[in-house]
C-alpha cells in the first residue's frame, strides 16, 4: 500500500474502481463459462447422473468433472466428457467457451448438426466429436480454425462434401 500513498483521493478511488471493475470484469467471464456448460448439461440425458451429480451452481466450474480452467485468466480451456454415455444435442452457448482449447466430446450420443456459434471458438486446438449420432453437412465454417491441430469427427452421420474452406486450417495435423 505504500506504493499508493502518493496518490490523490481521486486517484485512489479511482484505482479501486478499476481493480473492482477487473475483478468483476473476470467473475461475469467465468460466470459466463458455468452458464455454457449448466445449458449443455440440461440438453444432456446422462444415464449414471455424473454431471448432475458433479456440476453444481454451488461449486466452482474449475472442480467440475471433465473440466479444466487456465491458471492465468481462470476460464474453462478444456472439456472433456469423452465416454459419459450422454446423450444429447449440442448448445449454442457452447460458443460462448471463448478461452476453450479443447472440446472432447467424443464417444456419446449427441445427434443434430453442429451449431455455428461453435465457430466463435478461434483458440480451438482440439475437436473431437467422433463416435456420436452427429448429422447434416459439414459446415463451410468448420475452416475457421486456424489454430486447430487436431479435428475428429469420424463415426458420425454426415452428408454432403467436404467444404473447401478446411483448406484454411494450416495448423492441422490430424483429421
Amino acid at each position: 500500500m505504500e506504493k499508493f500513498q502518493h496518490l490523490s483521493p481521486l486517484e485512489h478511488l479511482l484505482l479501486c474502481f478499476l481493480s473492482a471493475s477487473l475483478a468483476m470484469s473476470s467473475m461475469t467471464n467465468i460466470t459466463i463459462d458455468k452458464s455454457a456448460l449448466l445449458t449443455l448439461r440440461a440438453h444432456t440425458i446422462e444415464p449414471r447422473q455424473i454431471l448432475a451429480k458433479n456440476w453444481s451452481v454451488s461449486s466452482s466450474v474449475c472442480d467440475w468433472i471433465g473440466v479444466t480452467c487456465g491458471s492465468r485468466h481462470q476460464r474453462v480451456t478444456a472439456l472433456n466428457i469423452s465416454k459419459m454415455n450422454l446423450t444429447g444435442t449440442f448448445p449454442p452457448q457452447l460458443g460462448n467457451l471463448s478461452f476453450l482449447l479443447s472440446l472432447d466430446m467424443s464417444r456419446n450420443n449427441f445427434h443434430g448438426e453442429i451449431p455455428r456459434e461453435i465457430a466463435h471458438l478461434r483458440r480451438l486446438k482440439v475437436l473431437d466429436l467422433g463416435i456420436n449420432d452427429l448429422n447434416g453437412e459439414l459446415p463451410p465454417w468448420i475452416g475457421s480454425f486456424s489454430q486447430l491441430h487436431h479435428l475428429h469427427l469420424d463415426e458420425n452421420s454426415f452428408t454432403g462434401l467436404i467444404p473447401s474452406s478446411i483448406s484454411n486450417m494450416s495448423k492441422l495435423a490430424t483429421l
